[in-house]
């Protein structure tokens, strides 16, 4: 087996565990759905506008949109992700997804310039050569209609060692090694088998992205970060589930998102970007 084809099993077998659908529902990952809601909300067309959420997952952001009157076609390469999103769909009292299919981000079975938006809330993370981000980057080009908005996220270089201090990762020699080796590369590996290490995967620096949709054709309009040094609170969770400490949070992480030095603290970035 090849180093591709290793990389995609290993990515496969992890999400396989379905440990996804549920992981946007609390602790950093509810605040990292929370502060991409609000960045979504700021960039994103009007609906009734279309929208290829293209590594959608098991629907959460476009069950989001669909209830807010878009119109979503949900792509993932992971199909029990799709089997999810289409029974989400289909026990949803409101407006239903427009599709849901199995398919890779670097190549879209849609039309060129058939949607108004692409959301790449994924696809990223999982292609460690530069080559194949551009060509997702440009596929979702290729999918916009001139003047389109791309949403990139990325995984921030140094989310490793931050989340090892976080949560004592870095207490196993393991996992200390992976963290040094991200820092180095940005190559993250798992060898220990333990899904709390994550999967294959890219980790950016924050400077990457402008040059990656550049070479995409993309217009670069932002690189910002979604959970800033909110994701790292000890009590992350009670702020959540107390609505005005929830809204100081929210408030103070967009106080600060535009201050470039603080962009690597985030363990996720999205770029934006828009097809001239």
């Amino acid at each position: 087996m090849n180093e591709a084809s290793s990389n995609a099993a290993d990515i496969a077998a992890y999400y396989d565990l379905g440990l996804e659908r549920d992981r946007l529902a609390s602790g950093t990952g509810a605040l990292e759905f929370a502060r991409t809601q609000v960045l979504l909300e700021r960039y994103l067309p009007s609906p009734p506008a279309v929208v290829a959420d293209v590594g959608g997952g098991p629907g959460r952001y476009a069950m989001w949109l669909a209830k807010r009157g878009y119109r979503v076609h949900l792509i993932d390469p992971v199909p029990l992700h799709v089997k999810q999103a289409r029974a989400a769909a289909a026990g949803s009292a409101g407006p239903a997804l427009a599709s849901a299919e199995v398919g890779d981000a670097r190549a879209v079975r849609l039309p060129n310039e058939s949607v108004d938006a692409v959301l790449l809330l994924g696809p990223l993370y999982h292609l460690p050569e530069r080559a194949a981000r551009v060509q997702a980057l440009a596929e979702a080009r290729r999918l916009c209609r001139p003047g389109g908005l791309v949403v990139a996220a990325a995984i921030s270089r140094f989310a490793s060692t931050l989340d090892g201090l976080r949560a004592s990762y870095l207490e196993d020699p393991a996992f200390e090694a992976v963290a040094a080796t991200d820092r180095r590369d940005g190559r993250h590996r798992n060898p220990t088998g333990d899904p709390a290490y994550f999967t294959t995967a890219y980790f950016h620096r924050p400077e990457e992205l402008a040059v990656e949709c550049a070479e995409a054709q993309l217009a670069h309009v932002a690189t910002l970060p979604v959970e800033g040094p909110g994701w790292l609170l000890g009590d992350l969770q009670e702020r959540l589930a107390d609505e005005p400490r929830r809204a100081v949070l929210l408030a103070a992480l967009a106080a600060i998102e535009g201050e470039s030095s603080l962009l690597g603290v985030s363990a996720h970035l999205l770029a934006i970007a828009r097809r001239d």
